[in-house]
């Protein structure tokens, strides 16, 4: 059975840091492309990062730069670090092997102006 379960969310002031992480089991994190997805209340589920390869990465314009997507092999593990958070960075993030359609719960992220 396959598990994603993120962790990390939390309450953090415009400006600030976050990293979130991404323990998966029942399928190797480099085996497949893996994603980082939001979504604000009321709002549709939006791309955050795509990780085809450890080597290509992809970030929409609205994070590119403050974003960072990673994968640790060896603890099976997605790593999303976020910098300069901006208050409409505000949603429960989700990590997911997308074309499996493989999702976790979701970890909620709250930046406060």
């Amino acid at each position: 059975q396959v598990q994603l379960a993120e962790s990390g969310g939390g309450w953090v002031q415009a400006g600030g840091s976050l990293r979130l992480s991404c323990a998966v089991s029942g399928i190797g994190v480099s085996t497949v492309p893996m994603g980082w997805y939001r979504q604000a209340p009321g709002k549709q589920r939006d791309l955050v990062a795509f990780m085809a390869t450890d080597t290509i990465v992809s970030y929409p314009d609205s994070v590119k730069g403050r974003f960072t997507s990673s994968r640790d092999s060896a603890k099976n593990t997605v790593y999303l670090q976020m910098n300069s958070l901006k208050p409409e960075d505000t949603a429960v993030y989700y990590c997911a092997a997308p074309l499996k359609n493989l999702w976790g719960q979701g970890t909620q992220v709250t930046v406060s102006s």
